[in-house]
């Protein structure tokens, strides 16, 4: 376990809290590919699914504790292939710069968890007895492709030929003292989603994607020890408010499709 910001002792509650289990996988099926719709291409990756239990000892004083989920994403690598026409792709400006080593990834609402139903646990003190808690969580994608480049107008013909994805997450199990806001890290994960399909827009709706590989995605890591948590993993934007939808042709500048919804302010 280690404190966020170095050079700040824990406060000795912190070092018995205790991980009496933790379990995190991606469910051992391959990414679904649907293509019902004659404007989109959509695609539903398997679920990464973590849960802990969390053994807190009696809480003598009148402070609360709050164990929950804290997810950035450190790499993302998101483009959809039109042939010959170019390539769009969903870019993260200020990871892709090396602004920030990681973007968080809550739900936008409960900064800095990844929510606030089963992923959060909340003991208010003082409590007699200790608290046995679990907290859990998951994710994935479900994403819509146009088969048409995205600035086409309606109507215009299937292109795409292509989809290439490498996502990377780091997912921290966090212990914080409400008060002072201080936070210990219990665990550390790792996990990725990486994905390729290849179209043949040549062919009928309904045959024309193909999933590459992986059949069967990597297995989630527990790090032997934590990582520390970046600022940016804990405070606005999250990585869907700060993503935008690039086109970018062949023979021609970038244009920005979808602009972010919120800009990183360092």
């Amino acid at each position: 376990m280690g404190c966020v910001q170095s050079g700040t002792c824990k406060p000795p509650f912190s070092d018995t809290i205790t991980v009496l289990e933790l379990n995190a996988s991606i469910d051992p099926n391959p990414t679904t590919v649907d293509e019902s719709s004659d404007v989109v291409l959509r695609y539903r990756t398997p679920y990464f699914r973590a849960s802990a239990q969390v053994l807190v000892p009696p809480v003598l004083k009148k402070e609360i504790w709050t164990i929950g989920w804290i997810q950035a994403c450190n790499q993302m690598d998101f483009y959809n292939h039109y042939g010959n026409e170019g390539l769009s792709s969903w870019e993260l400006p200020a990871l892709r710069s090396g602004r920030v080593p990681a973007l968080s990834d809550s739900d936008g609402v409960s900064y800095p968890w990844y929510g606030s139903t089963s992923e959060i646990y909340t003991v208010v003190g003082p409590t007699r007895r200790e608290t046995r808690l679990t907290v859990s969580m998951n994710d994935n994608f479900h994403p819509s492709v146009t088969w048409s480049v995205p600035i086409a107008t309606m109507g215009s013909p299937a292109q795409l030929t292509g989809i290439r994805r490498h996502q990377c997450f780091t997912t921290w199990l966090v212990a914080r003292h409400e008060a002072s806001g201080e936070m210990t890290l219990l665990r550390t994960l790792r996990w990725k989603v990486r994905l390729r399909i290849d179209v043949d827009p040549q062919r009928p709706l309904g045959q024309r994607a193909r999933l590459l590989e992986p059949l069967l995605q990597d297995q989630p890591l527990v790090l032997p020890s934590n990582e520390p948590l970046p600022t940016s993993a804990l405070t606005p934007p999250n990585a869907n408010h700060a993503q935008m939808l690039m086109w970018r042709p062949s023979n021609a500048p970038p244009i920005m499709v979808i602009p972010p919804r919120y800009t990183h302010t360092p």
